[in-house]
């Protein structure tokens, strides 16, 4: 029996947490803002859920935590 007892994830995974929590800057072209969003790793990993944040600026996701912050107006979008 080998005491060789070290990890086989690489190590730039092991920081590679699904969900963390984590702060995004968002602009008026991200609007309706959801999370998770398009792009993200393991998009899919929560429910998707809107996040009202055309009045506060700043909204954190319920499942994950992330914090968005909205740069610049958040002008009109449809």
């Amino acid at each position: 029996m080998s005491d060789n007892n070290q990890s086989t994830i690489p190590e730039d995974k092991l920081l590679d947490t699904p969900n963390a929590s984590e702060q995004v800057e968002v602009t008026a072209k991200d609007l309706p803002l959801h999370c998770p969003m398009p792009g993200k790793r393991l998009w899919d990993s929560h429910p998707k859920v809107f996040l009202p944040i055309e009045n506060s600026s700043r909204e954190r996701c319920p499942y994950c935590g992330t914090l968005y912050i909205l740069k610049g107006p958040a002008g009109s979008h449809h």
